[in-house]
């Protein structure tokens, strides 16, 4: 299995997280601090070369409902241009509840979330990656299981 870059997007902090090449492991990466669209863009690109990625997957903001919303849409268009720049498969999986994961998990070891956001946005990115390669776990399994 090729490692895969996982994004915690978001229009001024973009969360990442990349697996081992076996996809046991989640590691996180710097939090990029980007200027719009097209750096963050570019700077996801650049991260996925510098790491080595074979494919990506993009948080997707659905709303508690499963619905859609405008963050969710951004998301998805954020994860078609990435994957028409990058030329890498990209895929887009439910983000519900990764910053609070990422929040409860930071105050578990006494780090005070409200001053280190860009913590809170690479835990994220773990969260959406251990999650997305548990699924990818599951439908690689003979049995389902």
């Amino acid at each position: 299995m090729a490692r895969i870059l996982a994004v915690d997007w978001g229009e001024r902090r973009i969360g990442l997280a990349i697996s081992d090449p076996l996809g046991l492991i989640a590691t996180g990466l710097d939090t990029l601090e980007v200027r719009g669209p097209r750096d963050a863009l570019r700077r996801v690109a650049a991260a996925a070369t510098a790491s080595e990625a074979g494919s990506i997957v993009v948080g997707l903001p659905l709303l508690m409902s499963g619905e859609r919303g405008e963050a969710a849409e951004s998301a998805l268009r954020f994860a078609r241009d990435l994957a028409g720049l990058t030329g890498l498969p990209v895929d887009t999986y439910d983000e519900r509840l990764t910053s609070a994961l990422s929040e409860r998990r930071l105050r578990e070891v006494g780090v005070r979330t409200g001053h280190h956001r860009a913590l809170v946005d690479q835990g994220a990115a773990i969260a959406l990656l251990e999650s997305y390669l548990l699924r990818l776990k599951s439908r690689a399994a003979p049995d389902g299981s």
